[in-house]
C-alpha cells in the first residue's frame, strides 16, 4: 500500500523513546461529492469512520467491523486500497511515551441505507455521529477548527490531509 504521509506530532522531540505500534483501518465512502464522515461534537471535527484493528483481524475485517459499528454501514463491498497514513503521537499511559499509528485507508461502497450503530461509551460521550457531508465543506470546517479551537483532537490534521487527497484524487476521477 502506498505511503500517503508520515508525520511526527510537534510535541515529540525524539523518536528514541518507549513506543508501541497501533494499526487502524479507515473507510472512504463517496456519494458524488459527499463523503460519509463521523462528526465529533467534543472536538467539533469531521473524521473518516474507522479505528483500531483488533487482535486476530486483518485490515479488511477491521475496516468492515469499524464501519458497521460507527456508521451502521451495510453490505460493505468493492474495498480497494487507497493508502497508508503513518503518525507518531504522544502517549501518556502505561510504559510508553509514543504511539506509532498506521492507518490503512480504503475506498468502498455500502448500501444506501445505514443501519444501527454500536458506538463505544467514549464515542457516545464525545457526541460522535455519522453524517454525509460535502468533501469541500468538511475540509473547510476542519481548517476553521484547526485555526480557532483550543479543544481540537490530535487526529484533525490527519483527517484534513486525507480529505484533501480524496478531493484531489477521487473527486477528479468521479467527474471525468
Amino acid at each position: 500500500m502506498r505511503l500517503l504521509k508520515s508525520t511526527v506530532h510537534p510535541d515529540i522531540k525524539s523518536l528514541d523513546q518507549p513506543s508501541f505500534l497501533r494499526f487502524a483501518a479507515r473507510g472512504i465512502i463517496l456519494k458524488g461529492e459527499s463523503v460519509l464522515m463521523l462528526y465529533t461534537q467534543r472536538y467539533d471535527d469531521f473524521t473518516l469512520p474507522g479505528g483500531g484493528i483488533d487482535s486476530g483481524e486483518n485490515q479488511i475485517q477491521g475496516l468492515i467491523r469499524e464501519l458497521a459499528e460507527e456508521t451502521g454501514a451495510q453490505n460493505i463491498r468493492n474495498v480497494e486500497a487507497f493508502g497508508l497514513y503513518e503518525e507518531y503521537r504522544p502517549w501518556y499511559k502505561d510504559d510508553f511515551n509514543i504511539m506509532r499509528m498506521k492507518s490503512y485507508c480504503y475506498t468502498c461502497d455500502i448500501d444506501e441505507t445505514l443501519g444501527e450503530t454500536s458506538l463505544e461509551d467514549y464515542e457516545v460521550k464525545n457526541g460522535m455521529k455519522a453524517v454525509w457531508i460535502n468533501v469541500h465543506d468538511a475540509i473547510q470546517h476542519n481548517l476553521e477548527t484547526i485555526k480557532n479551537s483550543d479543544k481540537k483532537g490530535m487526529s484533525i490534521e490527519r483527517e484534513t490531509f486525507l480529505l484533501s487527497l480524496i478531493r484531489d484524487e477521487l473527486l477528479v476521477k468521479s467527474t471525468c
